[in-house]
């Protein structure tokens, strides 16, 4: 069956998720710096986060320059970063492929995350001209977040296109590709050196059909499916 639509997850399958992490950390540490005239928050949050630190860095950071927080005060932070204007920019290769594929197949756009963040990546990243579809799940409710169908659902919908004609492109294995399988949908695991999701390891119902380090290997491999050809050499995708 010839893939009619290309559905791409955005974070760290089009742009580097850590820019964005870094980029928030910023806002919060210029309204840290006008609300309590302390400085340092930028510099420990972004050790915390390199560390692997993953939850609560904003209570660990204020404890670590010794301000004095309630839960208010972290709920403000938390909607500073999430509502922050992003300092983000597309991957070369993601950039490359969607400009080769936009006049071969259809595109769309599935994205988890809370809604005001994922909207401002989306305009930061000027998507909304470069997808015929896009669906941010949070929209749907946090109990529609992938795995769930019903965003894979919407966009078949949506493109008029049927699913085993879809094919999806993301990172995280723990999601992205379980139910689109389930769905008849192939599947693609854009497995990025940095990416958060780089390591990870789960059970074979939730790899991917195909695994490739670069974007632009993509054109071939939705063409053929099977394998894709690089610099004249015929590799297989695991």
């Amino acid at each position: 069956m010839t893939i009619k639509a290309i559905v791409f997850d955005m974070d760290d399958t089009l742009y580097e998720e850590k820019q964005y992490v870094i980029s928030g950390f910023k806002a919060v540490d210029q309204y840290i710096i006008e609300q309590f005239g302390v400085t340092g928050f930028f510099e420990s949050a972004v050790k915390l986060f390199h560390s692997g630190i993953r939850e609560f860095i904003f209570n660990k950071v204020l404890d670590q320059l010794g301000v004095e927080y309630g839960d208010s005060t972290i709920k403000i932070l938390i909607n500073c970063y999430r509502s922050h204007i992003p300092n983000i920019h597309l991957a070369e290769d993601a950039k490359w492929v969607l400009e080769h594929l936009s006049s071969e197949v259809k595109l769309a756009l599935i994205s988890d995350g809370y809604l005001n963040a994922q909207q401002q990546k989306v305009h930061a990243l000027k998507l909304a001209d470069r997808f015929e579809v896009i669906v941010l799940s949070d929209e749907y409710g946090r109990e529609n977040w992938k795995p769930s169908p019903l965003v894979y659902e919407e966009v078949s919908r949506k493109l008029q296109i049927d699913h085993i004609q879809c094919m999806y492109v993301g990172d995280n294995v723990k999601k992205d590709f379980i139910t689109a399988k389930q769905l008849g949908w192939t599947t693609v695991h854009i497995q990025r050196e940095n990416g958060e999701y780089a390591n990870t390891n789960v059970t074979p119902e939730y790899e991917a059909h195909y695994r490739i380090d670069s974007l632009r290997k993509l054109p071939d491999l939705y063409a053929c499916k099977h394998m894709f050809i690089k610099d004249g050499e015929s590799v297989h995708v695991s």
